[in-house]
């Protein structure tokens, strides 16, 4: 079985404006990351990509799933003793997720590691020829399936009942990392910015006279879907099958789980979604997937997103009113279906 991940899923800067820019490339969390600031002096610049490098870094070693660091010393400490000691380093996020977890019924859950690492996408370089797993062992995680219900926080403490939980932050990491990279730029008075982190971004402020733009990858066959114009201060992430999957005797399986089937999600291709956080636009745009044609509305209305794109397998585009309002579809799709999510 290999691993292939692709980046890019929001790829493209369209069209440019007159400002004096800096353009700077990181690369964290198995991805590049492309910075343009087009306000702040030139050391101010610098100094905010000094700290926003260093700022990764933690993240990077706070975070990681797998390599040692403090979220896989909570994990151990948890299912070994059903408790510990939260890290202040850890605790807000940790909250954040459990919150945007139970909002989106679980779709989003932070909880999963252990299905994650049955399916291979805990490790870096997985064997070659490893199969999926045997439905026994998904049916024996189903049985012990952990969730955000699963976890009790009072004060500095972290207590679970279930020894099957191992927090994961795979689909909510990357925009957490952006939103500190934005509040780095903000506090070095850098008010025009984008942050582009393998295709999820955030942007501040504007490209000169224009409004940054960005165009959204096809999700079937590569190429620019549709571009969008982004306001002010927003994040755009997407979500989608072809990023990152797993190949077996000729058959994918893409690192989207459903957790209630402990399987990879069928009849989504990719999720879009606008947010001002990109905490939130990246669990809702993985959630969304989750939910599916069927559910995805439900979802975003109970997680207060209101600006949706998704593709279905067949190639339809399901979108909100607030996303049909600003999209320009680069490649027409099948078919288009807006679906309102507001609560009036």
């Amino acid at each position: 079985m290999r691993v292939v991940i692709v980046v890019g899923l929001l790829v493209w800067l369209l069209g440019c404006g007159e400002a004096e820019e800096s353009r700077y490339q990181l690369y964290f969390f198995g991805t590049v990351i492309d910075m343009t600031l087009s306000s702040g002096s030139s050391s101010q610049r610098q100094q905010a990509v000094t700290a926003i490098k260093a700022r990764f870094a933690h993240i990077h070693d706070d975070w990681h799933a797998w390599q040692l660091g403090k979220l896989t010393r909570l994990n151990q400490q948890l299912q070994q003793h059903g408790s510990a000691v939260l890290d202040p380093e850890l605790k807000p996020l940790l909250q954040q997720s459990l919150a945007l977890s139970a909002l989106s019924g679980g779709r989003f859950d932070p909880t999963i590691g252990k299905l994650l690492q049955l399916w291979g996408f805990q490790q870096t370089l997985p064997p070659e020829g490893m199969p999926p797993p045997s439905e026994a062992l998904l049916q024996q995680w189903l049985q012990q399936r952990p969730s955000s219900r699963d976890v009790v926080i009072e004060g500095e403490r972290m207590t679970t009942t279930n020894r099957q939980l191992a927090f994961d932050m795979g689909a909510i990491a990357k925009g957490y990392a952006v939103d500190e990279a934005i509040d780095i730029l903000r506090k070095h008075q850098i008010g025009a910015a984008i942050v582009n982190a393998g295709g999820d971004l955030r942007v501040i402020g504007r490209h000169g006279e224009r409004p940054w733009r960005v165009g959204i990858r096809h999700p079937q066959g590569g190429g620019v879907l549709a571009a969008l114009t982004a306001a002010g201060d927003e994040s755009i992430f997407t979500s989608g099958n072809y990023e990152r999957y797993r190949e077996y005797e000729g058959v994918k399986y893409h690192h989207i789980i459903d957790p209630m089937t402990a399987r990879p999600v069928e009849g989504v291709t990719s999720v879009t979604v606008i947010h001002r956080f990109g905490t939130v636009a990246d669990a809702a745009a993985t959630a969304l997937v989750v939910a599916g044609v069927d559910h995805w509305p439900a979802v975003a209305r109970a997680m207060g997103v209101e600006a949706v794109l998704l593709m279905s397998e067949a190639g339809v585009a399901y979108l909100t009113p607030a996303m049909a309002e600003r999209i320009e579809w680069q490649t027409l799709p099948v078919e288009q279906v807006v679906v309102d999510v507001s609560t009036d």
